[in-house]
C-alpha cells in the first residue's frame, strides 16, 4: 500500500503542536532519514485520498522516531567537530594551567632547597660535652651508641622533613680550633697552624684511601687521617704525630695513619664544613695582615672520646641533609610549620628528651622556605593577570560559537516556536546536542592535561628517599594531605583544580547555545526585523551593565595602583586589564556607527558602487557583532599587557647585568687592589669585537670625612679613578650616571711628584649619600692612592664601574699612585677569545661577560614557569583572536555568498567581489585593532604603579637593590604587531571567502523562494 504524502514541511500537520521528544528538524535537508514527517504526538491524518492507518501504539511510535541528538549531529557533523575541537583546546588549556602552575611552583621549592648551600640547608643538632675524662664517656660516645641515637633523632623529625641517609653524619668535634704545637708544621708568617678535630661517621663511604691505612685508635690513643690537600699544605704523611693542647696543660698526640681523597667535595657531607676537605689560609688583621693555616684532622669514630682531653671545647653533633624530591608546593606551609616546631616548638622538646643535655638545633632551611614563599607570593599575582586575560578571551570566543550556531538555526528555531514548541523543550534539546559534544571533548582534554603535565619523574611527589625510615608512612600522610579538599592526585598534582577548570569550560560550551536560543526566541516571531549596529538602541539594562563594569574597572585600577598586585586573594585587582579592555570594547561599540556615517557621505561621491555598498553593509552588520569586537579587543589587550610584562622583565635583567659588569665585559682581579699587568690593555684592545675600553682604578673602603666634623658617624665608600674621556663615553652608552668629560678636568698635578701636595683639590662626582656627607666645601681624603682634597662637582645615582650604592669618582691622572685595576670593555666580544687574551698575560684576572651575567638571572623554575605562562597566554590570545575573526566572518558567510551571486548577475567581477567583502570586513577589524592598541597602551601606565616585576626578573640577584624595581612599560612591538596581524588576517580571510564563493556555482543561491 503506498505511503500517504505528508503536508508541507513549513506547515504543521494535524494538531500542529509538537511534543517534547517528537519535534523534528525543519526543511528538507534537516529531515532525518527513516522518521515520520510529523512531530510525535500530532494527528495521524495524511493529505490525499489514501486509506487511514490505525494509530500506532506509544511503543511503536518511540521505536519509529529517531533521537534528536543523534539526528542533529549526523545532519551537521562539521559544526559538531568544530565545536568539539574548540572545547578540546580550551578545556586542555584550562585544565593544564593549574597543573603547570603547581609544577613550576613545586620545581621552585625543590630547586630552592637543592641549590642552597649545604651549610644553610642541613638540620644540625649539637650538644656540648661536659668536662670529663675520655674513659668516662668511652661507651656513650662509641660508634654504636651514636648511630643508635642518630636513628632515634631522625625518626623524631616531623613530616614532611625527610633526610638523605647517604649524607647524614654524626660524631664529636672541637668547637675551638687547636694550635699545632709541632715546630715542623708550616708557618707562612710565623703563626702556628690551627686544627679542627672531628670524628665524622661514614668516612669510609665518602673518601678513598690513597696512602697509609684507615684510622683506628681509641679514647687514649687517637688516630686520624687527612685529605690529600691537607697533607700537601701541612706537610703531613702517614706516621706523623701532631700535638695539640689539652685541658690540663699537657699535650694530646694525634697520629696520622693515612691520606684520603674525598668523594664529591660539593656534597653536604664535605661542603657543610669545607675545612674538613681542604685547608685554608686565614688572615690575622693587625698593623699588617698576616696569614696562618687552618686545617682538620679526621679522627676515627673509636677515637671520638679522646676529644674530651683536648682544650677544643668538644661537642657531639648530628647532621641531617634534607631531601626535596618528595616535596610539592602544597607542602610549603607544612614544611615551614615543621621547621618552626623543630626550632622552638613541641618537636624540639621531643628531640631534647631523646638527645639529653642541652641541645641546640641550627638550620637555615626555614629561611630558604620563607624566601621561596616570598618569591611565589610576589610572582603569583602577576601570573594571575595573564590567566584572567586569556580566560576572558576564551569565554567570549565560546559565546561567539554559540551565537554562530543560533544564527545558523534561527529559522529552524523560529519555526519550532511558531508550531508550539516550548522554551524548555527547545532548551533541553539544544543542551543535549551541546552536551554530547562538549562533555566528551572536555573529558578528553582533562585526560590529555593529566598525561602531559606531570611532576618531574612522573612520581606522586610523596615518596621519601631510599633507605629513609618513615618514607612509607610519608606516602600515606602526603597523599592524605593532598587529597583533602581535592578529588585526587594524578601525576603528583591534585586533580581537583583541573577538573573544575575543564568542567567550567564544558559548562560554558553547553549552556551558550540553549541560553542564547531561549533568550532570542522568548516570543514566537514570523520574521526578524532589522537588527544592526546603526539602528540598534542600547537598552536600559545594557546601560546599567556598562556602568557597573565601568565602576568595577575604575575600582580595580585604583586598587591596583594603591595596593599593588601583591594581594593574591583579590581577584578584582588581577582582572583589572580585562576590565579595561572590556570598557574599551563597549565604548567602541557605542561609537562604531559614527565613523561609518562620516565615511558614508564622501563614499557616495566615489565612482563605482563597491565602496558605498561595503560601508553600507558594514553598518548593517548585526548588533551581536559586539562579541567579535570584544574578543579581539580583549585578545589584543592581553597580548599587549603580556608583551609589556616580558619586555619589562627583559629590560630589568639587561640593566642589572649591565650594572653588574659595567659594560659588555669586565676584566678585574680576583683579589682587590691588583693592578693590571703591563701590556694587558693593548692586548685586550686588539681582541676581535672590542670597540672601546675604559680603564678604572678602584680602591674599596676609603674613609670619608664629613662636613659635620668628628661628630658624624664613620662612613666609607669606594674611590674610583677614571680616564674622563673613555669613562664618559661608557656612562653615556650604559645610561648609568652620564656626565660630560670636562666635569672631571685634570688639575695637572698627579703621580709621585705630587705626593707632598696634599692640598690640591680634585673635582669629584659622588653618589647622593656621599655628596651629602662631603658637603659643598673641599675636604681631605686619605687613601692608598694618595692624600688630596675633593670637591663634589656632580651627583649621580649610579656609575658603570660599581654596582654598589656609594662611590666617589675622580680623575685617575690626579692620583698619587696611579694603577688601573679593572678594564670595562664595550663591544660584541667573543668570550673565549677575550679569556684567552687575558690568560696569556696573567692568571690573576677574571673575565665576566654581560651575557653570562644576564643568563644567571633566569635560574629559578618559578621565574621560568611564570614566563612560560605569559608566553602561553600571548600565544593562546593570538589563537583565539584568529578564531574570533573566522567566526565573525562565518556568521554571515551564507548571506555574503548569496549577495555575491546576485551581484555577479548584475556584472560584478570577481575582483570587485573580493574588494567588496574585504572592505566590508575591514571597518570592524580596524576598529578592534585601534581599540586594542589604545586599551593596551592605556592599561600599562594605569596599572604600572601597582605591578613591580623585580622578583620575577631578578629573583636570583637580591643584592642589586639599586635597580629601583622593574617597572612595567609599554612595548611598541606588543602593541602594534598583534593589531596589524588582526587587520591583515581579516583581509586575507575575507579575500579567501570571496575566492571560495567565486568557485562555487550560483544556482543554489539564486533559486526562487530562498529565504536568504
Amino acid at each position: 500500500m503506498p505511503r500517504p504524502r505528508s503536508s508541507r514541511p513549513d506547515q504543521p500537520s494535524g494538531s500542529g503542536r509538537p511534543s517534547g521528544s517528537g519535534d523534528r528538524p525543519t526543511g528538507p535537508k534537516d529531515r532525518p532519514s527513516g522518521t515520520g514527517d510529523r512531530p510525535s504526538g500530532t494527528g495521524d491524518r495524511s493529505s490525499g485520498s489514501g486509506d487511514r492507518r490505525p494509530a500506532p501504539s506509544p511503543a511503536a511510535a518511540r521505536s519509529a522516531s529517531a533521537p534528536w541528538v543523534r539526528t542533529r549531529l549526523r545532519t551537521a557533523p562539521r559544526a559538531a567537530a568544530a565545536l568539539a575541537l574548540l572545547v578540546l583546546v580550551t578545556a586542555y588549556l584550562a585544565a593544564a594551567l593549574p597543573r603547570a602552575v603547581d609544577r613550576y611552583e613545586t620545581e621552585g621549592l625543590r630547586h630552592g632547597i637543592a641549590s642552597a648551600a649545604p651549610r644553610d640547608s642541613v638540620v644540625e643538632l649539637t650538644s656540648p660535652l661536659p668536662v670529663a675524662t675520655p674513659s668516662q664517656y668511652a661507651e656513650v660516645l662509641s660508634p654504636e651508641a651514636l648511630r643508635k641515637r642518630s636513628d632515634e633523632l631522625r625518626a623524631l623529625l616531623p613530616d614532611p622533613i625527610r633526610t638523605d641517609p647517604a649524607q647524614t653524619a654524626h660524631g664529636v668535634r672541637t668547637v675551638a680550633r687547636l694550635e699545632g704545637l709541632d715546630p715542623w708544621l708550616p708557618r707562612p708568617d710565623g703563626i702556628s697552624p690551627q686544627f679542627v678535630l672531628s670524628s665524622p661517621s661514614g668516612l669510609d663511604r665518602h673518601a678513598t684511601l690513597r696512602q697509609g691505612r684507615p684510622a683506628a685508635g681509641g679514647p687514649l690513643r687517637p688516630e686520624a687521617v687527612v685529605t690529600a690537600k691537607t697533607a700537601e699544605a701541612l706537610r703531613l704523611k702517614p706516621g706523623a704525630v701532631v700535638h695539640v693542647p689539652s685541658r690540663n696543660g699537657e699535650r694530646v698526640a694525634v697520629t696520622v695513619t693515612g691520606v684520603v681523597e674525598p668523594h664529591g667535595p660539593d656534597a653536604p657531607y664535605w661542603a657543610v664544613e669545607p675545612l674538613l676537605r681542604a685547608p685554608a689560609l686565614a688572615p690575622l688583621v693587625g698593623d699588617e695582615v698576616k696569614y696562618f693555616w687552618q686545617a682538620a684532622l679526621l679522627l676515627s669514630p673509636d677515637s671520638a672520646a679522646s676529644l674530651l682531653a683536648t682544650a677544643g671545647e668538644p661537642e657531639v653533633f648530628f647532621r641531617y641533609a634534607p631531601t626535596a624530591d618528595h616535596l610539592t608546593a602544597r607542602d610549603t606551609d607544612r614544611l615551614s610549620a615543621a621547621l618552626h616546631s623543630v626550632g622552638g616548638g613541641p618537636d624540639l622538646v621531643e628531640l631534647t628528651r631523646a638527645m639529653g643535655g642541652n641541645p641546640t638545633v641550627t638550620t637555615g632551611l626555614d629561611e630558604i622556605v620563607d624566601a621561596y614563599r616570598s618569591m611565589r607570593d610576589a610572582i603569583d599575582p602577576v601570573v594571575a593577570v595573564a590567566v584572567f586575560g586569556i580566560g576572558a578571551v576564551a569565554a567570549v570566543v565560546l559565546a561567539m560559537t554559540g551565537g554562530l550556531f543560533v544564527a545558523r538555526r534561527d529559522a529552524e528555531l523560529a519555526l519550532l516556536r511558531s508550531r508550539g514548541a516550548s522554551l524548555t523543550g527547545i532548551g533541553l534539546r539544544l543542551l543535549g546536542e551541546t552536551s554530547a559534544v562538549a562533555v566528551p571533548a572536555a573529558a578528553l582534554a582533562l585526560g590529555l592535561a593529566v598525561a602531559t603535565v606531570r611532576l618531574p619523574g612522573g612520581g606522586s611527589g610523596a615518596a621519601g628517599p631510599a633507605g629513609d625510615p618513615g618514607a612509607a608512612e610519608a606516602v600515606g600522610a602526603v597523599g592524605a594531605a593532598d587529597g583533602a579538599g581535592a578529588v585526587g592526585v594524578l601525576g603528583g598534582i591534585p586533580l581537583g583544580p583541573s577538573l573544575l577548570a575543564a568542567s567550567a569550560v564544558a559548562l560554558v560550551a553547553m549552556l551558550v547555545l540553549p541560553l542564547r536560543a531561549v533568550v532570542l526566541h522568548r516570543r514566537p516571531r514570523l520574521h526578524g526585523g532589522r537588527d544592526d549596529l546603526l539602528t540598534a538602541r542600547p537598552s536600559r539594562r545594557r546601560t546599567v551593565l556598562e556602568l557597573t563594569l565601568l565602576v568595577l574597572a575604575v575600582g580595580a585600577v585604583v586598587s591596583l595602583r594603591l595596593r599593588g598586585a601583591g594581594d593574591s586573594g583579590d581577584h578584582l585587582v588581577s582582572a583589572a586589564p580585562v576590565l579595561v579592555g572590556l570598557i574599551a570594547a563597549m565604548v567602541l561599540v557605542r561609537v562604531y556607527p559614527l565613523p561609518l556615517r562620516w565615511l558614508g557621505r564622501p563614499a557616495r561621491r566615489l565612482r563605482g558602487a563597491v565602496g558605498p555598498l561595503a560601508l553600507a553593509r558594514a553598518g548593517r552588520s548585526s548588533s551581536t557583532g559586539m562579541l567579535p569586537l570584544l574578543a579581539l579587543v580583549l585578545a589584543l589587550t592581553t597580548a599587549a599587557f603580556g608583551g609589556s610584562v616580558l619586555a619589562g622583565v627583559a629590560d630589568a635583567r639587561d640593566r642589572a647585568a649591565l650594572l653588574s659588569t659595567g659594560g659588555d665585559a669586565r676584566i678585574d682581579g680576583s683579589v682587590e687592589w691588583t693592578p693590571l699587568p703591563a701590556g694587558l690593555t693593548e692586548t685586550v684592545r686588539g681582541t676581535a669585537g672590542v670597540r672601546d675600553l675604559a680603564p678604572v682604578q678602584i680602591e674599596y673602603g676609603v674613609a670619608l670625612p664629613s662636613h659635620e666634623g668628628t661628630i658624624a658617624r664613620p662612613m666609607s665608600a669606594p674611590l674610583v679613578g677614571v680616564e674622563p674621556a673613555s669613562y664618559a663615553r661608557l656612562a653615556e652608552r650604559t645610561g648609568f650616571g652620564p656626565f660630560p668629560a670636562e666635569l672631571l678636568a685634570s688639575t695637572g698635578k698627579g703621580g709621585e711628584a705630587a705626593t707632598a701636595d696634599t692640598g690640591r683639590v680634585l673635582p669629584a662626582i659622588a653618589s647622593p649619600s656621599v655628596a651629602e656627607r662631603l658637603g659643598r666645601e673641599p675636604l681631605e681624603v686619605v687613601a692608598a692612592a694618595g692624600t688630596f682634597r675633593v670637591k663634589v662637582v656632580g651627583v649621580r645615582a649610579a656609575t658603570p664601574a660599581l654596582p654598589g650604592e656609594n662611590f666617589l669618582l675622580v680623575n685617575g691622572a690626579d692620583l698619587t699612585r696611579r694603577a688601573a685595576t679593572a678594564l670595562l670593555v664595550t663591544g660584541p666580544v667573543d668570550g673565549a677569545a677575550l679569556r684567552s687574551a687575558v690568560t696569556a698575560r696573567t692568571d690573576a684576572f677574571r673575565v665576566t661577560l654581560r651575557s653570562e651575567e644576564r643568563a644567571g638571572y633566569v635560574d629559578s623554575p618559578l621565574q621560568a614557569g611564570a614566563e612560560r605562562i605569559y608566553l602561553g597566554a600571548i600565544g593562546a590570545g593570538a589563537g583565539y583572536a584568529v578564531v574570533a575573526v573566522l567566526l565573525s566572518l562565518a556568521q554571515n558567510a551564507p548571506e555574503r555568498t548569496a549577495l555575491l551571486a546576485r551581484l555577479r548577475t548584475m556584472g560584478l567581477t570577481r575582483r570587485q567581489g573580493r574588494r567588496l567583502l574585504g572592505l566590508e570586513a575591514l571597518p570592524q577589524a580596524v576598529l578592534a585593532a585601534l581599540g586594542g592598541v589604545l586599551a593596551g597602551w592605556a592599561a600599562v601606565p594605569l596599572l604600572a604603579p601597582g605591578v613591580d616585576l623585580f622578583r620575577l626578573a631578578l629573583a636570583t640577584a637580591p643584592g642589586l637593590a639599586r635597580i629601583d624595581g622593574a617597572p612595567l612599560r609599554a612595548d611598541p612591538w606588543s602593541l602594534l604587531v598583534p593589531a596589524l596581524a588582526v587587520v591583515l588576517l581579516t583581509a586575507l580571510a575575507a579575500a579567501g571567502q570571496a575566492w571560495w564563493a567565486g568557485r562555487r556555482g550560483s544556482i543554489k543561491e539564486l533559486r526562487a523562494g530562498d529565504a536568504r
